[in-house]
């Protein structure tokens, strides 16, 4: 029996620990690369919705139809789907996706007036408008 002078014993162990490094390289790009679709979906809805959201409320005063209308059109350019559209007397509040690789994004924008503040009455007559993300639901007595 043949005893392993010393050093053979490792011998082919640096070929194993590149394979292991490479592949944990590989996995770590994979993962950047992943981030950087989501991102890139994320600021793509937003952009179509904060768009859309312009137009909307440009053209508010020709009525909902026409408003949400333009919107659509506007997100479609974009590459964003509109979810939904709101126009309440000046304001426009939208939601548009957008779907790039197998992430999907949603956000939501408005626009108005600059004088016309989040929470300030409605020159429709509706109320105050709800500021974005607040709960709306009514409450019970």
């Amino acid at each position: 029996m043949r005893v392993a002078a010393a050093g053979e014993a490792d011998r082919g162990s640096a070929t194993v620990w590149t394979a292991v490094a490479a592949t944990a390289l590989c996995a770590v790009f994979a993962a950047v690369l992943a981030l950087g679709q989501a991102v890139i979906t994320r600021h793509r809805a937003g952009g179509g919705a904060d768009l859309a959201a312009l137009a909307a409320a440009d053209h508010a005063l020709s009525g909902r139809e026409a408003a949400c209308g333009l919107a659509r059109r506007v997100a479609e350019a974009q590459d964003v789907r509109l979810v939904r559209c709101v126009v309440r007397g000046e304001v426009a509040d939208l939601t548009a996706e957008a779907a790039f690789g197998p992430f999907t994004s949603r956000v939501r924008a408005r626009a108005g007036p600059a004088d016309h503040p989040v929470g300030a009455a409605d020159p429709a007559g509706d109320g105050p408008l709800p500021s974005p993300g607040a709960d709306t639901r009514p409450r019970g007595g």
